[in-house]
């Protein structure tokens, strides 16, 4: 019983951080990859750098983003979910 009062403080702290650090993170991480693999072409997206643009071309892992410079080839991952979110509803 006193080994359980002695553990009991680490296990508490171990399902906080688990509840508001882990879980959070897994579902923002399923969120983005439910994301990256709804793009279509068409859609107008942001990077996580900043650039603007309209998905031209989809393959597995990349994406062709038309921009008003050109055409430019990116990783899927590279498109930010929060940021293309707030041009789709403008």
């Amino acid at each position: 019983m006193e080994q359980l009062t002695q553990f009991a403080p680490f296990l508490l702290m171990f399902v906080v951080i688990y509840f508001f650090m882990i879980r959070p993170q897994q579902k923002r991480a399923k969120n983005e990859k439910e994301f990256e693999s709804s793009l279509k072409v068409g859609d107008k997206i942001v990077t996580k750098s900043g650039l603007h643009g309209k998905v031209a071309e989809l393959a597995d892992t990349t994406v062709v983003i038309e921009t008003m410079a050109g055409k430019l080839k990116m990783e899927r991952s590279a498109i930010s979910m929060e940021m293309s979110a707030a041009v789709a509803k403008k």
